[in-house]
């Protein structure tokens, strides 16, 4: 999988936005160019192998990562650093 070159702030809030439950990936893509695999790739890459399967034990599944599978709209959080 090819990533794009990031730096370490961004890197660490991409794992950041990875591990909250409420962001999607679709957020993840917005703000930084990345789709889901990528932001697979670069959790794998960037975590003890340990962190990573828990984290995909907790993702995978999961209706509120994904925008067209969460049931609510109205009333979500959206951080002051999230674009769109």
């Amino acid at each position: 999988m090819e990533l794009p070159e990031l730096d370490s702030a961004t890197i660490d809030r991409v794992l950041e936005m990875a591990w909250e439950d409420r962001t999607t990936f679709e957020s993840i893509e917005l703000q930084f160019g990345l789709q889901e695999k990528q932001v697979i790739a670069l959790m794998r890459r960037e975590m003890k192998a340990s962190s990573f399967r828990m984290w995909r034990k907790r993702v995978t599944g999961r209706s509120t990562k994904h925008s067209t599978r969460r049931d609510f709209i109205a009333g979500r959080f959206k951080s002051q650093n999230q674009k769109g």
